[in-house]
């Protein structure tokens, strides 16, 4: 059932197309941009920004400081070293990750230095795999980053099994009503073999859509500010062999810094309001 809805969903979208649906970025508003511009982000992190965005991207998504947002999976803490100072105040972060790998790497840092981060909230994600996951109606925003692809490769879980349409189903639980959807993802082109879906950490635009609307999700809009057209998408390792995993080592390292890191996808969508 989950295969017929989205392959349905993906052949609506090719019909329809989606370049008319793409805005405008915003700009980023002060207290964003000292966000992106702190002193304490880690320089390791900072010289991703020519590739990432973050100001701009978090604009779009439209995240204000007073709201309530979850980022799903931040693994060594990217955004979060953003997310975190930013929402300190007003806000709230809750920072979710797998069982057994709490928050990744940036647990600790956060947990050093209270004074810049906020008390950041910890929570599970996804709830198939075991723990304690967000409370349903909670989050004005969820963001995740280069995730999606994950979740349909069965990252993590035993046999392999494809669970993202469970996890956008629980996503879209964990958001209140009119709540926000942001994702960036590595964005394999529509014409591609879809089995490349499970195998080359990319994924099409129209799978990460088809499975939000199943969800019950409004789709609110596209933006290029991530998209790098030097990435032909034909790696010998996927787009891990890209910057910043370098999955050959030094093996033609300088082309593939040249190239920079993928072409990604960044999306909005919106669960609607009652």
């Amino acid at each position: 059932m989950r295969t017929s809805i989205i392959a349905v969903s993906a052949a609506c979208l090719l019909v329809a197309g989606t370049a008319a649906i793409s805005r405008p970025l915003p700009q980023a508003e002060p207290v964003l941009s000292a966000a992106v511009e702190a002193s304490t982000r880690s320089p390791a992190n900072v010289a991703r920004d020519q590739y990432r965005h973050p100001a701009e991207t978090l604009a779009f998504f439209g995240v204000k400081p007073t709201d309530s947002v979850v980022e799903i999976w931040p693994g060594g803490g990217w955004y979060t070293e953003i997310l975190a100072p930013y929402l300190a105040a007003g806000g709230k972060l809750t920072i979710v990750a797998p069982p057994g790998r709490p928050s990744d790497g940036i647990a600790a840092k956060l947990d050093k230095d209270a004074a810049t981060y906020g008390k950041v909230a910890r929570a599970n994600f996804p709830t198939a795999l075991g723990g304690t996951g967000v409370a349903p109606g909670t989050a004005d925003a969820v963001l995740t980053f280069r995730n999606v692809h994950n979740w349909r490769m069965g990252y993590l879980h035993a046999d392999k099994t494809d669970y993202s349409a469970a996890a956008f189903r629980e996503i879209y639980a964990m958001l209140k009503p009119g709540g926000v959807l942001g994702i960036e993802d590595h964005r394999l082109p529509e014409s591609a073999d879809g089995a490349r879906e499970k195998t080359s950490g990319y994924i099409k635009v129209s799978t990460v859509r088809a499975l939000a609307e199943a969800a019950g999700f409004k789709f609110a809009g596209s933006s290029e500010v991530n998209a790098n057209p030097k990435d032909t998408k034909d790696w010998p390792e996927g787009v891990w062999t890209l910057p910043p995993s370098y999955a050959l080592g030094d093996k033609d390292r300088e082309k593939y810094a040249a190239i920079g890191e993928s072409d990604r996808m960044t999306l909005k969508f919106v669960k609607p309001a009652k």
